[in-house]
């Protein structure tokens, strides 16, 4: 079945503003400005209040949740339930995982490169599938299986490439290897809270861009508050302010105001997050979910490739290699490889119509994919 051209515009959204999210919250980190009085020149290493606008991205979900009710009300469409009841609450539990997890991957991506935080990151279907199976009492098929074992390899490779790669001054080999493991710290977070959704938001059947909201404006609030206490907690080696806090948000107001491109590239990533989460959940609905996971891998090659470009990162094969093997473990994990498989023995089309969800009924996809 042909796409129409509304199907490619939302697979080319998907792509396009997944690729600026990482792509500009690593701009902003590449900039060097002087900071509040005076002070020398340093790099724009704000991985907290980051992760602020990054909530008031996924905050302005909700916006597009209520255009989306009002017009379907306009037109007496029976699948928005206005009167739907839930506690809000439910997302404080979640919201405080997606914060750490979110805080934790802007921190490692000061310290490694895009690409390879972008794949790192496919160690969340490792800890997805094992607590899925502890606590959400699931069992894994053969070919999930296989699928973790083929992610825990590819990230051995990606990490393997990482560690042979050239390092300059601005990413040595220990912040490197640090930035890499908090990564893989926060997918076991990631996890966790993907679980805490499926097992106490899902059942309340909120839709998908009212949930990201919710999570949104816990998480912004909640974090933002929390600038006040690091802007006096000390942290060392791992502080990138002069005055060696946890983060200095006026250091970082009064960089932004030196070099007002930093400015342009926080916008980037607040906006592209709301524009990812809505694409995401309409590719969803219009195509399929194996669609939304193909996107969000050929996401992972667009953030490489221009990396190399930008001049950011040095290639190495082994990142290929590392990719591929990720890959392989993402399609067998999700069962991309049944359809395949199906049309091959049966003729049968690769997206089955089951396969697609409804725009205003809930997913079975994670709540915040922004991965």
């Amino acid at each position: 079945m042909a796409w129409t051209k509304y199907q490619l515009f939302l697979a080319g959204l998907m792509l396009v503003t997944g690729s600026i999210n990482t792509l500009s919250a690593k701009w902003a980190d590449n900039f060097t400005a002087e900071g509040c009085g005076g002070s020398k020149e340093h790099s724009f290493q704000h991985p907290f209040l980051q992760a602020v606008g990054m909530f008031l991205g996924e905050f302005s979900c909700l916006a597009a949740f209520y255009l989306l009710r009002c017009r379907a009300a306009g037109q007496s469409d029976s699948s928005v339930d206005t009167q739907q009841p839930f506690n809000p609450l439910l997302f404080l539990p979640p919201a405080l995982c997606d914060m750490t997890g979110t805080s934790l991957m802007y921190v490692a991506l000061n310290m490694t490169s895009a690409s390879s935080f972008q794949m790192l990151r496919g160690a969340v279907i490792i800890f997805t599938g094992l607590f899925s199976v502890a606590f959400l009492g699931r069992r894994l098929v053969l070919s999930q299986w296989l699928g973790i074992l083929s992610t825990i390899a590819g990230l051995v490779v990606v990490g393997l490439a990482d560690l042979l790669s050239k390092h300059d001054d601005q990413h040595k080999l220990s912040e490197v290897i640090t930035g890499d493991l908090l990564i893989i710290m926060a997918q076991i977070i990631v996890a966790i809270q993907m679980v805490l959704e499926e097992k106490f938001v899902y059942k309340h059947n909120v839709h998908p861009l009212r949930a990201v909201g919710t999570e949104g404006l816990f998480g912004f609030v909640i974090l933002s508050l929390l600038l006040v206490p690091m802007y006096y907690i000390p942290a060392g080696s791992f502080s990138g302010n002069p005055r060696g806090t946890l983060e200095d948000a006026l250091d970082a107001f009064c960089q932004v105001g030196q070099q007002p491109l930093i400015a342009l590239a926080l916008l980037g990533n607040i906006s592209s997050i709301a524009f990812f989460n809505f694409a995401g959940i309409s590719v969803t609905k219009e195509l399929s979910a194996t669609t939304r996971m193909v996107l969000d891998s050929l996401r992972t090659v667009v953030i490489w490739v221009l990396s190399l470009a930008l001049g950011w990162e040095a290639f190495h094969a082994l990142q290929i290699l590392g990719f591929l093997i990720l890959l392989m473990g993402t399609a067998l994990y999700n069962g991309l490889h049944r359809p395949l498989l199906a049309r091959l023995s049966r003729g049968r089309p690769l997206v089955e119509e089951g396969e697609q969800e409804r725009l205003l009924g809930g997913t079975r996809t994670p709540i915040n994919d922004t991965s």
